[in-house]
C-alpha cells in the first residue's frame, strides 16, 4: 500500500480530450489525483463537482486536479462538457494506474462481489512524491480533505 513520502507511480493515460497525459507532465505543481468508479453516477458526480466548485481555491494554492476512472475518453468528454469540469479526466480501462495506486480491488454491492475502483485520492507534491493518501474515502470527505490539505501546505 502506498504511503506518504513514496514516489507517486508514473502513468500515461488518454484524457477526455483524446491526448496522452503523464503524471510527470505536472511536475512542479501539486496534483490532486482522484480515482472514482464510474462517470456520471451520483457519488462520482458529487465528488467531481466538488472539485470543480473548489477549483479556484485549489488552483490558488498551486495545485491542479486529475480524475481517473475506467471509462472511455468519449464518455469522459461528454461528462466533462455536461458538468463543466475545469480539469482533465483520464481513462484507465485496463486499470493499470488504479492497480499501481492500490485502488483496484474487490467491492461488494447488494450481496454481489466484483472488482472495481475503490474511491480514493492522493495529493502529489511538486517533486512527484505522495504528500497525502486517502483510501476508501467518501465523495464529500474526499473534497474537504484534499482542499484542506492543499490550503495548509
Amino acid at each position: 500500500m502506498l504511503t506518504i513520502g513514496d514516489a507517486a507511480p508514473e502513468f500515461e493515460l488518454l484524457s477526455d480530450e483524446g491526448q496522452p497525459v503523464k503524471l510527470s507532465d505536472f511536475r512542479g505543481q501539486k496534483v490532486i489525483l482522484f480515482f472514482y468508479p464510474k462517470a456520471a453516477t451520483p457519488g462520482c458526480t458529487t465528488q467531481a463537482c466538488g472539485f470543480r466548485d473548489n477549483f479556484p481555491t485549489i488552483e490558488a494554492h498551486g495545485a491542479t486536479v486529475l480524475g481517473v476512472s475506467p471509462d472511455s475518453p468519449e464518455k469522459l468528454a461528454r461528462w466533462r462538457a455536461k458538468e463543466g469540469f475545469p480539469y482533465l479526466l483520464l481513462s484507465d480501462p485496463e486499470h493499470e494506474a488504479a492497480e499501481a495506486y492500490g485502488v483496484w480491488g474487490e467491492k461488494k454491492m447488494y450481496g454481489r462481489s466484483y472488482m472495481g475502483i475503490i474511491r480514493s485520492h492522493f495529493v502529489v507534491d511538486e517533486a512527484g512524491k505522495l504528500a497525502d493518501v486517502q483510501f476508501k474515502v467518501s465523495p464529500k470527505n474526499s473534497i474537504a480533505r484534499a482542499v484542506k490539505f492543499v490550503e495548509t501546505e
